[in-house]
């Protein structure tokens, strides 16, 4: 599947409705971001279940604003709707590659299980002041 341009109005519907979604936040100014793209195309070509998606940060000031975006390229993953990655800078190929496959494997019973005890924990010393 080649990459996707996404916008605001459609970018909950594609992390809602895809179990792997991988992003790309990038500016056409940013030289790394033109190194990091065709690399990016190119990895997203040997995952065709997995939706590939690129967030220009000149056009979706909010997005990038949502995330706390930094510094560019960053590529952020989401898994059954949940954000399970980020990270700040260009990728390797098969560093990417890798990511990919490790996302594809996460078991997300155990990321939710982690993500209710932290809440839990948050909750329990909120109580306690």
């Amino acid at each position: 599947m080649a990459t996707l341009d996404i916008s605001e109005p459609m970018f909950a519907e594609t992390i809602e409705n895809n179990e792997l979604v991988i992003l790309d936040f990038w500016a056409e100014w940013c030289g790394p971001c033109k190194a990091y793209g065709p690399v990016y195309e190119r990895v997203s070509e040997g995952f065709p279940d997995v939706v590939f998606g690129k967030i220009n940060t000149e056009e979706q000031q909010a997005l990038a604003g949502m995330f706390g975006i930094r510094s560019i390229p960053t590529t952020i993953a989401f898994k059954e709707g949940i954000g399970v990655f980020m990270q700040p800078g260009a990728l390797p190929e098969d560093a990417l590659k890798d990511l990919v496959e490790k996302l594809k494997e996460l078991n997300m019973d155990e990321v939710r299980a982690e993500l209710a005890a932290q809440e839990e924990a948050a909750s329990d010393g909120a109580g306690n002041e």
